[in-house]
């Protein structure tokens, strides 16, 4: 817009909106903001002169407003959104970088360094102004105005491992420690001039690091879903600076990635040049598991948004529309057409290794028999397709059933809200954390859940165990750390003996009862779509 040129051409009505529009900015924007100038590429050479020196061009503005759609994602040009009180010398629009509701950055001046290390899983820092990596160090160096004559400069350094177990002291040793800190005068002149300059701010993440790697379920826990909650308000205008860049990783989650943001990755450990940013985010926010807690983002997303975020990203926007009617028909058309209903579609996930369901071609038999048709889905590495076709795949499917494992993370893929179903067998001793890991995310994105609890008799442990050892008889009270009660769980016990040391076969005549509710649902969901 041009300013008042651009009001005088409006009639009355969108004059008054236009007023009220700027009336919410200036109530509401107190947030960490950087200035949008900042965010466009410089046009003169701050670099040392050599011919390496590179500028990543930049098209259109990021808004104001991080909710698409909203008269308010336009810039207006406010002296003061955003920046906290004093700061009269940052004038123009600004960017959001922190999207978090009630948070100790929300609010901060301009050319400066903020943590917010309130919660017990992640921490997450803020940088706004001018942002250079030290690869020497590992470091984000904030480089301030020229600071006035005789003016004291005041020194301020931050430190943080970012991935979002903090509280797993074995794991976060692992994760490198990047450095922030306010640049001294010294350091531009020690070799921290930009050789590539980006007109986005970056966003430091862990990358394969921690659990991130070679776990499907982690990957999107730990990482993907707290970025996105972190970063989606700036629609892809950021920059990925990767700590643990492995190229496996990045090709098998390449989709996400590109979801993310619109600019090449940054390898922080193997390039050795100085790149400069118009701001930092360092870590993520982390909402619980697999979760999007609206009331925590300003603006309200939740996971069906992250759903949507993840079909657009795989290039299939049909995966959250009606509920289909076969052959990627809509079930409304289907049901008109053909007065009569449909067989659901349920994806049986097949485990190797551990949490196998021993009888799986008998489950599966069982399930076409009360009325599924199915699909075996595959889940070993060695087998597993891309993750473009798992999605295509599963947000084809009525259902998901499978035992628990990071395989289940596909239950995102999903219909949310439009009668989809998971089914969650859940093995002998790991009832609650199957259900805190899987069931409840799948409560909240609007799936129909159910979970089978595997009995003794069905345990694979039941061949290892006497039946009157505590592991088979007690799972709580085996579960608990020695000496210990309460919810102290020995982790190392659990991983041993119940998650990787267990497979299943499942009493056919019990699980029939899951599987017929599950089904009765399904049709009455197309029954609901169709009238």
């Amino acid at each position: 817009m041009e300013g008042a040129a651009v009001v005088k051409s409006m009639g009355k009505w969108r004059a008054v909106q236009f007023a009220g529009v700027m009336l919410c900015v200036l109530i509401y924007a107190q947030r960490l903001s950087v200035p949008t100038d900042m965010l466009a590429p410089l046009h003169r050479r701050v670099g040392g002169g050599g011919d390496d020196h590179e500028e990543e061009k930049d098209g259109g503005a990021v808004g104001l407003d991080n909710q698409v759609g909203s008269p308010a994602a336009v810039f207006l040009g406010s002296p003061r959104v955003g920046v906290a009180d004093g700061d009269d010398d940052v004038v123009g629009p600004v960017v959001v970088l922190d999207n978090q509701v009630g948070s100790p950055c929300s609010s901060m001046p301009a050319h400066s360094i903020c943590c917010d290390r309130s919660d017990e899983n992640a921490d997450v820092c803020f940088m706004a102004g001018d942002v250079r990596t030290d690869a020497k160090s590992l470091s984000l160096l904030l480089f301030p105005p020229p600071p006035a004559p005789g003016a004291t400069i005041t020194v301020q350094e931050e430190r943080i491992r970012p991935y979002t177990r903090k509280w797993e002291n074995k794991t976060m040793a692992t994760i490198h420690e990047v450095r922030l800190r306010a640049a001294r005068p010294e350091d531009e002149a020690a070799g921290n001039r930009c050789d590539v300059q980006h007109g986005a701010p970056v966003h430091v993440v862990t990358g394969a690091g921690g659990y991130n790697g070679g776990n499907y379920f982690h990957a999107f826990n730990d990482g993907f879903l707290p970025s996105w909650l972190t970063v989606q308000h700036l629609r892809r205008r950021v920059v990925l600076g990767v700590l643990a860049y492995d190229p496996a990783w990045a090709a098998r989650y390449a989709e996400v990635i590109a979801g993310l943001s619109d600019h090449p990755v940054v390898d922080l450990l193997a390039d050795n040049r100085t790149h400069c940013f118009p701001g930092a985010i360092v870590g993520t926010r982390f909402h619980g598991y697999l979760a999007v807690d609206p009331a925590r983002l300003r603006d309200n997303k939740t996971v069906v948004d992250f759903h949507a975020f993840l079909a657009a990203a795989y290039g299939s926007p049909s995966s959250s529309s009606s509920q289909g009617g076969g052959d990627g028909e809509p079930a409304e058309t289907s049901h008109h057409r053909h007065h009569q209903r449909r067989r659901p579609r349920l994806g049986i996930v097949s485990r190797g290794g551990t949490r196998v369901i021993e009888n799986e071609a008998a489950v599966a038999r069982l399930a076409e028999s009360v009325g599924f048709d199915i699909e075996i889905l595959p889940a070993t590495k060695a087998t597993a397709p891309p993750l473009a076709v798992t999605h295509a795949a599963v947000s084809a499917m009525d259902a998901l059933l499978g035992v628990h494992g990071s395989d289940l993370t596909s239950f995102l893929f999903l219909r949310p809200g439009r009668g989809a179903a998971l089914v969650q067998v859940a093995p002998l001793g790991i009832a609650d954390l199957a259900r805190g890991v899987f069931g409840a995310p799948a409560k909240r994105m609007g799936l129909r859940y159910e979970q089978y609890d595997v009995r003794a008799s069905e345990s694979s442990l039941s061949r290892v165990y006497a039946p009157d050892d505590v592991v088979l008889a007690d799972p709580e009270r085996a579960r608990l750390r020695q000496g210990s009660s309460g919810d102290d769980w020995d982790w190392d016990f659990i991983g041993r003996v119940y998650i990787n040391d267990q497979n299943v076969s499942l009493d056919l005549a019990r699980f029939a009862e899951t599987l017929a509710r599950v089904h009765s649902w399904l049709l009455e969901q197309q029954d609901i779509v169709s009238s």
